[in-house]
C-alpha cells in the first residue's frame, strides 16, 4: 500500500513530514554515548526502547523500563515523548510502531538512542488513525524496504519525513478508529485476563516451591491457607539442609532436569514455514505466527521444535524472551539463537517453565550473561546448567498440574479468541484505511 493507491475523492494523501505539528515535532534519540547503561537508575523518567513497540499491532509496551534522574533526563527536553507521540524503532528490528496512549502510566517519556519520534498536527490527523496505517502489514513492509543500513538495520529522519498517509475527513477518521479502537479495546481486555490468569499460576508456584508457604504452615501445626486437607498432606512438615529444603524434596541441577533439543529443522518437508527469531517471543508468548517461503529465510533459522519445548533466548536473557510451546509446532523453525529445552527425568514440562521463568533464575542467567566476554549479554547451556532447582515429590508435582491446568485451558480457550478478534481487525484494518470499505454512519458500513 502506497501512494499510488487510489483514494476516495474527498481523500488525499500527504506524508509526516506535511502533517508535523508546530515546533521540534520530528526528532531521533540521543547520541549513544549520552544516554547509555552508566546513566540509568532504578527509578526516574522512563527510557522508551524497542521492546516498549512491537510489529503486532500492539500500540504499546508501557512497561520494562530503564530510567534517568529528573536531572538527566532534562538535558534530553526535545526528545521527550507524550501522549498522542508516534514512535519509531530507527536502528535493529525496523517496522515496530507505538503510539504513547492518552494516559500513560508516566507523566513523560525519553526515547533511546535508537527511537524516532513524531508529533502531528490533531487538527488534521488523528495520531490514532496515522497509527493505525504506520502500523499497518503493508506500511511496515515499506518502512523495512527503505532499509538504509548495511549491517544492522536503519531507517533514519528522512525515511521517516517521506512516509506517506491518506487523510480523509475528520470524521471519517473518527469513524474509523471506533470500529478499530472497539476490537482493539476486547483484545486488550481479553489479554488482560489471560495475564492475570498467568498471575494466579505463578503466584500458586512461588507459594508452594519458593516460598514454601504450605511448609511453613505445617511445621507450626496450621492448616495451610486456601488448602484442603488432603493437598497439605502431601507437603512436608520440616525443612533439611539449614531450612533451605523441605523435607524429602530433592535439589538437583538444570541439567539433571533438562536438555538442550538442538534438532535440525528438515525443511524438505515443506515450502512454506514460521520462522521465530529470539524477538518474535516476550515473557511466554508467541508474537506471530506468519508464514514464509523457507527460500531467503537467515542463516540461523534451523532448530526444529516440538510440543512441550521451551525456547529461552541465549542473548540478554533479561528481555524476556521465551515461550513454552504448548501446540503442535512441526512447521515452525527456530534461530539458533535459542536454547530448545526439553524436560527429562520425569520432570513436568510446566514445572521446568515454572522455573525457567522466575526472576531468581532469570538474574542467575543475566549474571552469567553480564560476566561473560563478548559484544553482548549472552548464555549458553553449558554455562547455566548448574543452577540449583528443587524437584518436589511426584504426589506434589501431580498436584501442581492437576491445580493449574483449568487455568492453562482457559488461557488457551482467551488466546485463541484473541487471534479470532485480530483476524477480523487485519481484514478490516487496509481497506478501511485506504478508503476502499466506507464507513457512511455509526450503524453502517458502504463501499
Amino acid at each position: 500500500m502506497s501512494s499510488d493507491l487510489e483514494l476516495p475523492q474527498n481523500w488525499h494523501w500527504e506524508t509526516i513530514d506535511r502533517l508535523k505539528a508546530s515546533g521540534r515535532s520530528i526528532v531521533s534519540g540521543p547520541f549513544g554515548s549520552n544516554i547509555g547503561k552508566r546513566f540509568f537508575v532504578e527509578e526516574g523518567i522512563p527510557v522508551i526502547r524497542g521492546n516498549n513497540l512491537s510489529l503486532g499491532m500492539e500500540r504499546f509496551n508501557d512497561g520494562g523500563f530503564v530510567f534517568l534522574t529528573e536531572e538527566k533526563a532534562a538535558e534530553f527536553k526535545n526528545c521527550e515523548a507524550h501522549p498522542n507521540d508516534l514512535l519509531f524503532t530507527a536502528a535493529g528490528t525496523i517496522g515496530q510502531v507505538g503510539i504513547i496512549p492518552p494516559r500513560p502510566r508516566y507523566s513523560k517519556y525519553i526515547i533511546s538512542n535508537k527511537q524516532l519520534r513524531a508529533r502531528l498536527d490533531q487538527a488534521r490527523i488523528q495520531p490514532l488513525f496515522a497509527y493505525y496505517w504506520l502500523a499497518s502489514p503493508s506500511m511496515v513492509a515499506m518502512i523495512q524496504n527503505r532499509n538504509t543500513g548495511s549491517t544492522i538495520p536503519l531507517i533514519n529522519l528522512s525515511v521517516l519525513k517521506s512516509l506517506p498517509i491518506p487523510v480523509p475527513p475528520m470524521e471519517e477518521q473518527d469513524a474509523i478508529i471506533s470500529v478499530l479502537s472497539a476490537l482493539d479495546d476486547r483484545i486488550t481486555l481479553l489479554r488482560e485476563t489471560n495475564a492475570t490468569l498467568e498471575a494466579i499460576a505463578q503466584a500458586l508456584f512461588k507459594s508452594w516451591f519458593v516460598d514454601f508457604d504450605p511448609v511453613h504452615a505445617k511445621l507450626q501445626c496450621l492448616i495451610p491457607e486456601g488448602m484442603d486437607e488432603a493437598t497439605a498432606a502431601l507437603f512436608p512438615d520440616s525443612f533439611e539442609e539449614l531450612g533451605l529444603v523441605p523435607r524429602g524434596w530433592q535439589s538437583v541441577t538444570l541439567g539433571d532436569v533438562c536438555k538442550n533439543n538442538s534438532v535440525p529443522f528438515d525443511f524438505s518437508k515443506f515450502e512454506k514455514v514460521i520462522f521465530i527469531n529470539t524477538g518474535d517471543v516476550f515473557n511466554g508468548d508467541f508474537l506471530h505466527k506468519n508464514y514464509s517461503l523457507k527460500e531467503g529465510l537467515p542463516g540461523q533459522a534451523k532448530k526444529a521444535i516440538f510440543e512441550d519445548d521451551i525456547l529461552f533466548s541465549e542473548i540478554r536473557p533479561k528481555n524476556g524472551r521465551f515461550a513454552y510451546v504448548k501446540f503442535d509446532a512441526r512447521d515452525y523453525v527456530v534461530s539458533t539463537k535459542f536454547m530448545v529445552l526439553r524436560a527429562i527425568n520425569g520432570i513436568p514440562p510446566r514445572y521446568l517453565y515454572q522455573v525457567l521463568r522466575q526472576t531468581e533464575t532469570i538474574e542467575y542467567f543475566n549474571v552469567i550473561a553480564e560476566s561473560r566476554s563478548g559484544t553482548f549479554p549472552q548464555i549458553t547451556f553449558d554455562s547455566v546448567k548448574n543452577y540449583k532447582l528443587l524437584v518436589p515429590s511426584n504426589d506434589c508435582l501431580n498436584k501442581y498440574i492437576e491445580s493449574v491446568s483449568p487455568i492453562f485451558s482457559k488461557i488457551d480457550l482467551l488466546n485463541e479468541q484473541t487471534k479470532n478478534l485480530a483476524a477480523i481487525r487485519d481484514t478490516l484494518l487496509p481497506r478501511l484505511i485506504s478508503g476502499q470499505l466506507r464507513i457512511t454512519d455509526q450503524e453502517g458500513v458502504g463501499s
